[in-house]
């Protein structure tokens, strides 16, 4: 009855390595996972922020070279009253003093129109054209936060079923270590052994446990990693089937991946815009000292109208009124500024400076990055096809093992050996399909080529559903496997 248990209990352990679980209903998918990461990740909507004000940035150049309208209007009310000494004589010539009282009331008011209209502008031309090329940098930007969105999902996406598949892993070998200790105490008991090989067992059986809750954190960790992308916990996610398609790059050749991004490597476009800016700039800088001609023109109207009151006469209707007409054209050169026009060309040219070699970098890091990637994807297929027959051999040594110890030629021990070098063999070859698959999209990404429609192409491949969470909070006594039978 004991050998039937433990026989049984192998199987149900080998049973349970198989690549993924039993349906689980509707999973997650990944083409779901990214559609809430585009609409909950605050980088890429911090992103679109930052595109939508950069697009601002034209406007505001053509606005200084449009004309510039200006209308003040106003009316004022005044009142004054006060006396002044006067010198008078009389008939006969003798001279007296005496105050001389008045008052007055003032009611004016006036408008002007004021226009401006620049006809030549070095700076302000330079600046619009360094305006478009902060544009189109934003443009860049935004759509390599786009694509980096994509390679970021994925990324964390797949780290959670790498922690999924590493905790099934501990999970059988903890079992099958709890079962050796099982063993190994009824051996003890018959006298087969002695005691330090049951504390042996059990240290074992006690690493194990430890390597679980460890694999249980590791878990956790990813999905909140995944949850701060796309501000939502999953229960359960789809994860590749046993059809995952290996397929070469097309086309088939590193050198041509590497043409390809540095032409459409969106980082490397954006360092490539912000060095045409950086340019720009210093030809605006140079604008402090080329005139700048402007057709100004202006009208204004203005009205007093005062009521004055001198010895109690009252005087009404005193007052002007003026209506100007002004247009001709500024000449402006600056002559002098305190060295402060040479100081900003000589700032702005080391801007430029700073960019070239920022270009010069992104584009080594470009190649890399497609060189990279172009090697991850080829030694990807190599690994998941070698990694792959690894398990094929991994499973028939197992059943191999196993009929060997119903006959008697193999150990207990022979059969957990064998039992650990399947659940490794079915570890590494789930991680290295999550690696190809990330390799194929960090090529794109390195390429500029990345888009939703790879997001898409990637969801059909994930075709069977894991569970990646368990229901309820997580406490010491979860995160604990149970101890073993005493």
């Amino acid at each position: 009855m004991r050998t039937t248990r433990r026989h049984l209990t192998l199987a149900l352990l080998a049973g349970g390595l198989a690549l993924g679980l039993p349906a689980l209903g509707s999973a997650t998918n990944f083409l779901q996972v990214y559609r809430d990461a585009r609409l909950h990740d605050p980088t890429f909507r911090q992103a679109y922020a930052i595109y939508m004000a950069a697009r601002e940035a034209r406007p505001e150049a053509w606005a200084v070279l449009l004309p510039q309208i200006t209308a003040t209007a106003g009316k004022t009310w005044s009142h004054s009253a006060g006396s002044s000494g006067q010198i008078g004589s009389t008939s006969t010539g003798n001279l007296y003093t005496y105050s001389l009282p008045s008052s007055s009331n003032s009611n004016a008011k006036q408008w002007s129109l004021d226009l401006t209209e620049s006809l030549f502008s070095w700076t302000d031309w330079m600046n619009l054209k360094a305006a478009d090329k902060q544009v189109a940098q934003a443009q860049a930007n935004y759509e390599a936060a786009a694509q980096s969105l994509i390679l970021r999902t994925a990324t964390a996406y797949f780290n959670v079923l790498a922690a999924v598949d590493t905790l099934q892993a501990q999970q059988s070998s903890l079992k099958a270590l709890t079962l050796g200790l099982e063993q190994a105490k009824e051996r003890f008991k018959v006298g087969l052994i002695a005691i330090t090989d049951v504390e042996q067992a059990r240290a074992a059986r006690d690493t194990a446990a430890a390597a679980v809750i460890t694999a249980k954190q590791t878990l956790a960790n990813s999905l909140d990693q995944l949850a701060v992308i796309t501000g939502t916990q999953y229960r359960t996610l789809s994860e590749p089937g046993a059809s995952l398609p290996l397929a070469m790059p097309h086309p088939a050749s590193q050198d041509a991946w590497v043409q390809t991004s540095l032409k459409q490597n969106l980082a490397l476009i954006a360092s490539r815009l912000a060095q045409s800016v950086a340019e720009y700039n210093v030809r605006a800088a140079f604008g402090s000292d080329i005139p700048t001609i402007s057709l100004v023109a202006s009208r204004s109207y203005s009205s007093d109208s005062t009521d004055q009151t001198v010895f109690g006469q009252v005087f009404h209707g005193l007052g002007a009124t003026t209506n100007d007409r002004q247009i001709g054209i500024e000449f402006s050169l600056p002559l002098f500024s305190g060295g402060g026009d040479l100081a900003r060309i000589h700032q702005t040219q080391y801007q430029a400076m700073a960019a070239q070699d920022a270009v010069e970098q992104a584009s080594r890091s470009t190649i890399q990055q497609a060189r990279d990637a172009y090697l991850g994807v080829i030694t990807g297929i190599a690994n998941v096809r070698a990694l792959r027959q690894a398990l094929t051999s991994s499973q028939t040594a197992y059943k191999a093992t196993e009929a060997g110890y119903k006959v008697g030629t193999q150990t207990e021990v022979d059969v957990l050996n064998a039992l650990s070098a399947l659940v490794s063999a079915q570890t590494n070859y789930a991680t290295s399909r999550y690696n190809y698959i990330n390799s194929i999209i960090q090529l794109q990404y390195a390429a500029g080529t990345l888009s939703p429609a790879e997001v898409a192409t990637v969801n059909e491949w994930l075709t069977t559903t894991v569970r990646v969470s368990s229901e309820g909070a997580l406490t010491p006594e979860s995160m604990t496997p149970p101890p073993p039978k005493e």
